[in-house]
């Protein structure tokens, strides 16, 4: 007898467009509980936990940018850290310092200390074609070269954003189901990470925009040529970067159904668990106990070697090695309103998570850039 069931409720595309743990009704759950909500996922701990101190400076609160974002209905976190030092930090009712949030895009910074490590390794060479790893790899990237693609500075046919069903950031990326992030639709294969990314086809990788072209796929390229450059499975590389940050909770990550992590967009951690990983980057990748990832010349030469600048409105910014950029700090964005932000030069580490509750999950008003600029001042001045 054929025992009867019925599609996951939570992964089952809806009329708009979105599954439900992405709905704009049930957004603000799914991204507090996406660790639960993936299909494929592996999750990671750390042995030695970096301890923080409370060493709180309420006039942080009391700035008005700061006290305008932290009031929004979306907000769910904001953290201040400096090496073992919290400087402040604030949580939704709803949320808290233990829980886990989806940080989306904020994965791919990942990338800077894994690419960064296997280029000082002399694994890979910035200059070298993807090919030169991947030749089995389609158009969209065979030209490119491994620089280009980590400055988001390669043009192909993946259209990043696109929220209709018929595009292929859809059929990849927030909402895929290459990663278990949604269910295929009818008469639809499922893909994996790299079967994807390896079929885009372009007829000129040259970039001639003028700016960056953020495209999510070409973390999924780098993650796999450092597989096939160092002989390593990422799972190793993820496990040495959440023991050198000494995090406290685990680190979940999604997964194909291959177990390839996706290094795009997948992870969830708490906001202190970022913070400590963000201290990485202000340490020049040195961690606890004396374990380094990444490379101190690399995460420099994110910042004094620019790749091209962000559209207006956050022209201010240029995308270097995986990261934004203005000179003086390092950040990233995540999908839906999250935000990491590092100042090497004062050490410090400033988090923010947020959910976008409107129907596309598009910011209005410039909210991301005027988030990063508050952010940015935070780490400069406290």
């Amino acid at each position: 007898m054929a025992l009867i069931s019925i599609p996951n409720f939570d992964l089952v595309v809806a009329d708009d467009d979105m599954p439900r743990w992405n709905n704009s009704d049930f957004r603000r759950r799914g991204f507090h509980n996406l660790h639960t909500t993936m299909r494929y996922a592996m999750s990671l701990r750390a042995p030695c936990v970096l301890r923080l101190n409370k060493d709180i400076d309420w006039t942080i609160g009391e700035r008005p940018e700061v006290a305008r974002y932290l009031a929004m209905p979306h907000f769910s976190a904001f953290v201040v850290v400096r090496d073992d030092r919290i400087l402040y930090e604030s949580y939704a009712p709803d949320f808290g310092s233990g829980r886990p949030h989806s940080i989306q895009s904020i994965t791919k910074t990942i990338l800077n200390l894994v690419v960064g490590r296997a280029v000082a390794d002399g694994l890979i060479n910035l200059d070298e074609k993807v090919r030169t790893y991947l030749p089995e790899v389609g158009t969209g990237y065979a030209e490119a070269t491994v620089k280009a693609t980590i400055n988001m500075n390669v043009a192909n046919d993946f259209t990043e954003g696109v929220t209709e069903n018929t595009g292929d950031s859809y059929v990849y990326s927030a909402v895929d189901a290459a990663n278990g992030w949604r269910l295929p639709g009818k008469d639809e294969k499922e893909e994996t990470t790299r079967s994807f990314a390896g079929g885009i086809t372009s007829s000129d990788v040259m970039n001639h925009t003028g700016h960056a072209l953020y495209k999510s796929t070409n973390s999924d390229i780098l993650g796999w040529i450092v597989e096939r450059a160092s002989g390593r499975p990422l799972r190793d590389w993820l496990i040495e970067i959440v023991e050198a940050a000494g995090i406290e909770g685990c680190f979940h990550i999604t997964c194909d159904r291959k177990g390839v992590p996706l290094v795009s967009g997948g992870a969830c951690l708490s906001a202190r668990d970022l913070a400590r990983y963000g201290l990485l980057f202000a340490r020049k990748g040195e961690g606890v106990d004396g374990r380094r990832v990444g490379d101190a010349n690399f995460i420099e030469e994110t910042r004094r070697d620019p790749g091209p600048p962000m559209p207006k409105p956050r022209d201010f910014m240029f995308y270097s090695r995986h990261m934004f950029t203005d000179g003086t700090f390092i950040s990233h964005g995540g999908y839906g309103g999250q935000h990491l932000l590092i100042n090497p030069d004062t050490g410090t580490v400033v988090v923010y998570f947020s959910v976008v509750e409107n129907r596309s999950c598009k910011y209005g008003n410039n909210f991301a850039g005027n988030l990063v600029k508050m952010m940015a001042e935070v780490a400069a001045e406290c």
